[in-house]
């Protein structure tokens, strides 16, 4: 049960009250807020998060990147960093630095062993994505990109309470399963009056290494005509490329390693378009 604030001892509503004014300074420092969302998991939701963040960051802009997939938090793998966030001078948390323009939070930092599993309701979770942005010295941001797990559940729904601000960008595959999810997570965005981006088509297609040919491998074309049903911006196609995969499980940069590839520049125009928030 939800306590009501009125009923709250003085030192608890005051501890309250000191923790939502450190939300409020850390997120005016921010000018833009990007939640990645998607209905369905396995749809490459984190990957598109970080290569979003990475091209954001090539682009100049100072950028972080909020991991509030709790019971699943890749980002700091996908990145290659490692390590946990110090304190600083004014005893908030630093968050690990990727580079220059790029840094990243996220629960597994603080995980003493990384296959350890996260057991939590509702509250302890409220409370983490809370501390992640008042008790984190986020600086000055152009962009905070939030990777949430898929669904509509404790995660996108705290931050759809804390960011009133925050944009969804939905990341859905084009088979009709993820798509029927990825209604939901439309409708979700709606009922909380969250402004939605856009929408991504991602592992949209593949080029046959031997003859070129691209091969529809969860059909075509469902995300662009979901988004245009709905009314959403189509912010494009990102096809499938198993290096992908694999840099995100060395902790590799794809985009570095792959900088002509048709991945990477559909990254850059989705960062192109999002780049115009401001």
């Amino acid at each position: 049960m939800v306590e009501i604030q009125g009923n709250m001892p003085p030192d608890r509503q005051k501890a309250e009250a000191e923790k939502d004014a450190a939300v409020k300074e850390s997120l005016g420092k921010i000018k833009n807020k990007i939640i990645v969302m998607s209905g369905k998991g396995g749809v490459g939701k984190t990957s598109t998060s970080v290569n979003l963040a990475i091209a954001l960051a090539n682009a100049g802009h100072k950028v972080g990147i909020m991991d509030v997939d709790l019971h699943g938090p890749d980002v700091p793998r996908m990145l290659g960093i490692q390590g946990t966030p110090e304190l600083t001078l004014n005893n908030k948390l630093s968050p690990l630095k990727y580079s220059e323009n790029l840094k990243a939070i996220s629960i597994e930092s603080f995980i003493p062993g990384k296959d350890d599993a996260i057991i939590w309701r509702g509250p302890l979770k409220y409370a983490a994505i809370r501390q992640f942005i008042g008790d984190v010295d986020w600086g000055e941001l152009d962009f905070l990109v939030i990777d949430s797990p898929p669904g509509t559940g404790d995660e996108p729904l705290t931050v759809a309470q804390i960011i009133s601000d925050a944009q969804a960008i939905i990341v859905t595959t084009p088979q009709e399963i993820a798509l029927a999810d990825v209604r939901k997570s439309i409708n979700f965005c709606k009922t909380l009056k969250m402004q939605i981006f856009g929408l991504i088509e991602n592992m949209s297609s593949l080029s046959c290494p031997h003859c070129g040919k691209m091969i529809d491998l969860f059909g075509s074309g469902g995300g662009e005509r979901t988004a245009r049903e709905t009314g959403i911006r189509f912010l494009g196609n990102i096809p499938f490329d198993p290096k992908v995969v694999a840099c995100g499980d060395s902790g590799a940069c794809y985009q570095e390693e792959n900088t002509a590839s048709a991945v990477t520049k559909a990254f850059v125009s989705v960062a192109e378009a999002v780049s115009k928030l401001g």
